[in-house]
């Protein structure tokens, strides 16, 4: 009677899927002790994906799956503003177009209406700081315009950005990424890594207008006078994550990237960037923290 009696609650959980999240959250624990054990100097990171870079050199100092094919998710927008500000000058004006209405229903967005004017550096700002995807549609929109010579649809406008992307993204040595949007919604075929991330970022943080914007706790559009707020909580001097000599870079999230963050600080001249992908909400944050203070401690 009591080995009928476990049968019947065994076939609950199973039926009930609550075996598969145990068994699902077990495996999870094992892993991250398992990797705990085999990077004892930084124990507890939550992300997938992570890697820790000196910007000045390029040099990796701690890297854990950081080849791993991964989602993005809104740290797209590092490539997406580089390109912009490369092949535009930031005092452009732009009029954002019916691109905007391609916008679903909980996406990011910066706002952007339809007929609005602002300038270039304020379209990368309205991308990287509130994470807008309209704002990286527009963009797409222009830049092809100007790069191809004529005018296109917002989705033939995004099919060509996507091929720019994936040049440049190859012209740094990210080689194991892939681009299909300059937003970085969900696509299987829209993925990166950790350590192509960091490549595009160090570039990105050479460019002096991406590097001015993306340290920006708050940017207001000059012609609109609207402003835009950066949803890195490394930067803002309020939040309980804030990171001191944090000065960039991007935040992102789908339920299938799951959190991610490439973060830059700088502290006595010296310049780090941090990859994190596929980590938890406040996973996210404390990864990156702990990444950029253990290079602070590391000796040169």
């Amino acid at each position: 009677m009591a080995g009928f009696i476990v049968i019947v609650l065994l076939l609950v959980e199973i039926s009930s899927g609550n075996l598969m999240r145990h068994t699902t959250a077990l495996m999870h624990e094992v892993k991250m002790q398992w990797r705990d054990m085999n990077h004892p100097s930084l124990p507890g990171l939550e992300g997938e994906g992570l890697l820790l870079m000196d910007e000045d050199t390029g040099n990796i100092l701690f890297s854990i799956n950081d080849t791993e094919r991964l989602y993005p998710a809104s740290t797209t927008k590092i490539l997406t503003a580089l390109i912009t500000l490369e092949k535009g000058n930031p005092h452009d004006l732009i009029t954002v177009g019916k691109e905007v209405n391609l916008r679903t229903p909980g996406e990011s967005s910066a706002g952007l209406k339809q007929g609005q004017k602002l300038r270039l550096k304020d379209l990368a700002a309205a991308m990287l700081l509130p994470s807008g995807n309209d704002a990286a549609r527009t963009a797409a929109r222009y830049i092809a315009r100007l790069d191809s010579g004529h005018s296109m649809s917002p989705e033939a406008s995004e099919v060509y950005f996507a091929s720019l992307m994936n040049a440049r993204a190859k012209e740094l040595g990210a080689k194991s990424s892939h681009f299909v949007n300059p937003h970085g919604l969900h696509d299987p075929n829209h993925y990166s890594t950790a350590k192509d991330m960091a490549m595009i970022a160090r570039a990105a943080m050479r460019n002096k207008e991406f590097r001015s914007i993306t340290a920006e706790q708050k940017h207001t559009a000059a012609l609109s006078h609207v402003t835009f707020t950066n949803r890195n909580k490394l930067i803002q001097s309020g939040s309980e994550y804030y990171f001191q000599g944090a000065d960039g870079i991007k935040t992102g999230f789908t339920d299938e990237a799951g959190y991610c963050l490439v973060a830059s600080a700088s502290r006595q001249g010296r310049n780090l960037i941090s990859v994190v992908l596929h980590s938890t909400a406040e996973g996210v944050w404390l990864d990156s923290s702990k990444l950029l203070d253990y290079g602070f401690k590391l000796k040169q």
